[in-house]
């Protein structure tokens, strides 16, 4: 069962700014991958649905997570269907992340209180999520479909649409000053934050120095008042 309300999720997400991303099938490398996102300050993490007994791996997790990791809201992404949202509601999942926009999930979601980050790619799409209850809407793939100027342009007419772009995201100061300069709630970041070294090995501390430099950036640009 979920810990946090979408309300608390949703809050989190904005106060940190960044949304790290990752899957793997050995269960001790996503743990030394979000135990080093957090020892950045990162409070929120996306576990990724993509490969064969995620579930299993997401289980043992939750579980480590609630243990280990006080304050840190993890949730599961790359949800297409409402039977696989329950599944990972059962495992303990805080908030649930989808490519797609699925009425079916929504209700799922709702039905608990449990934030839903549908996938969308025009502002009907974003309407429509918002209408199903959605509270932050993701916008995949974001630099494909149209990058920052894509969330500067639903912005105007729709201001109060919470956007967390994924798919392009850097964590870089130029790349992050332009999404969130545009208007985004959060962005989502995976391979560009959680990073290998020379040797294809992960590099647990350069993950930590990446997300603890991605969030000063966001704090910085939010004081400056963008």
């Amino acid at each position: 069962m979920a810990q946090y309300t979408r309300i608390e999720v949703a809050k989190v997400m904005k106060d940190t700014g960044i949304v790290p991303l990752f899957y793997h099938s050995d269960i001790e490398i996503v743990k030394k991958v979000i135990k080093s996102c957090y020892d950045g300050g990162a409070r929120v993490f996306e576990f990724t649905n993509r490969g064969d007994h995620a579930q299993d791996i997401f289980s043992d997790v939750s579980k480590w997570v609630f243990k280990e990791l006080p304050g840190m809201i993890l949730g599961i992404g790359s949800i297409v269907d409402s039977g696989t949202a329950s599944i990972f509601i059962q495992k303990g999942a805080n908030f649930i992340v989808s490519p797609i926009l699925n009425a079916d999930i929504a209700k799922v979601c709702n039905r608990r209180k449990i934030a839903w980050l549908p996938g969308c790619g025009t502002l009907s799409e974003i309407n429509y999520a918002e209408e199903l209850g959605a509270e932050i809407v993701k916008i995949f793939p974001a630099a494909q479909i149209g990058g920052p100027d894509f969330i500067k342009s639903i912005k105007a007419p729709c201001p109060w649409s919470s956007i967390m772009p994924s798919g392009g995201v850097t964590p870089e100061k130029e790349n992050l000053s332009n999404w969130f300069k545009a208007g985004a709630h959060c962005v989502g970041m995976g391979s560009k934050l959680i990073t290998k070294d020379a040797h294809g090995v992960f590099d647990y501390d350069q993950i930590t120095k990446l997300t603890a430099k991605s969030i000063t950036i966001v704090k910085d640009l939010r004081n400056q008042n963008l």
